[in-house]
């Protein structure tokens, strides 16, 4: 089935422009510390004032968008959990009791809960965006997890969304996610676009042993046997082994840097989104700070295929977001000290000696 891209957005997300970066450099070198002293928050800052096109780069409304969706592949046994407890996470995020409300509380972040496709229909709630595409995917064993109009619908709605936060304020965006059984999806993602073995690219999800690991490799790889996608085509990728939250996030992805927001990204799922919006417009990933790096095997591959630098590694594999919101005050603090940190001129304090 031929992929409708004349009904998406163009994606249009141009490289940075580097006209500032002599002067930025030139300032954070000139900051009361030995050059690259503050290591990747020296990059973070640079990056940030380039995104920003200012000298002064500032904050302003983060926000924490988590998708959830069912995954049909769940029925291979892929997972220790039912599916049910997608459903049960998001009721948890509205009461405001998971890891991801805590560390964005914590941190002064709004959170948005967005239904991409959770097999429960879900009262309203001032923090929950139904945008709902459908109750789960198909069962990507069996054929491809969504239709290519669902693919771009789920598309259209995350990119709508993130374009919404973005011209009410929003200039930085952390990107989390909820959905039993997707793992297996960011697996088959990575392995089919980066062409590596599906064995590297498997772990242990929400905490399968080492069969479980094993069972949830051999899905993938008949999968993937089965549909024989063309890797060059990252929409088909997506639409024959994503899930609706992680199709939502690839939209939204793009058009936060569209807008020119600083992409906040978070562990294996994320990741694995940003991986597809990169095949769709290169330029993404110069607008994106690495959270950190998981504990989920396929994350360091991933993220080593992307040349990323992750500000993190604490051995996490929660999802949600969490990873992306305790990084944020890295975030923070490379801008503060930007802007905030006296000069050797200001304080009177003598330079290296360039002898």
């Amino acid at each position: 089935m031929s992929f409708p891209t004349s009904s998406l957005p163009a994606f249009v997300i141009p490289p940075l422009d580097q006209s500032l970066a002599v002067a930025l450099q030139a300032k954070i070198d000139n900051k009361t510390k030995p050059i690259g002293a503050l290591g990747k928050l020296e990059h973070v800052a640079l990056q940030l004032g380039l995104i920003q096109q200012s000298l002064t780069p500032v904050l302003q409304r983060p926000a924490m968008l988590v998708f959830a969706g069912d995954h049909g592949v769940v029925e291979e046994g892929v997972s220790p959990y039912p599916q049910e407890v997608t459903r049960q996470m998001v009721m948890n995020f509205l009461a405001g009791g998971a890891g991801i409300n805590v560390f964005t509380q914590q941190n002064g972040m709004r959170i948005r809960i967005v239904d991409a496709g959770v097999c429960h229909e879900f009262s309203a709630h001032p923090e929950l965006i139904r945008a709902k595409v459908s109750m789960g995917t198909n069962n990507f064993l069996k054929m491809a997890a969504m239709s290519s109009s669902m693919c771009a619908q789920a598309l259209i709605k995350g990119y709508k969304l993130a374009q919404s936060e973005a011209d009410a304020g929003t200039n930085i965006m952390g990107f989390g996610e909820m959905g039993i059984g997707n793992t297996t999806s960011a697996s088959a993602l990575v392995a089919v676009l980066c062409n590596l073995p599906v064995e590297q690219c498997v772990g242990r999800g929400t905490g399968l042993d080492d069969a479980g690991v094993a069972h949830k490799a051999e899905v993938i790889s008949q999968a993937i046997a089965r549909h024989k996608v063309d890797s060059s085509d990252p929409l088909a990728v997506l639409r024959t082994f994503g899930g609706f939250e992680i199709a939502m996030m690839v939209g939204a992805m793009l058009g936060a840097a569209e807008r020119r927001v600083a992409l906040l990204i978070d562990g294996f799922i994320a990741t694995a989104a940003l991986l597809v919006a990169s095949r769709i417009a290169p330029a993404i990933l110069e607008y994106c700070i690495f959270a950190h790096c998981s504990d989920e095997a396929g994350h360091q591959l991933v993220l080593e295929q992307l040349q990323a630098k992750p500000l993190l590694n604490l051995g996490l594999r929660l999802g949600e977001g969490t990873g992306a919101a305790l990084a944020y005050p890295l975030v923070q603090a490379a801008v503060n000290f930007l802007n905030q940190m006296a000069s050797f001129d200001s304080a009177n304090i003598s330079r290296q000696d360039a002898s």
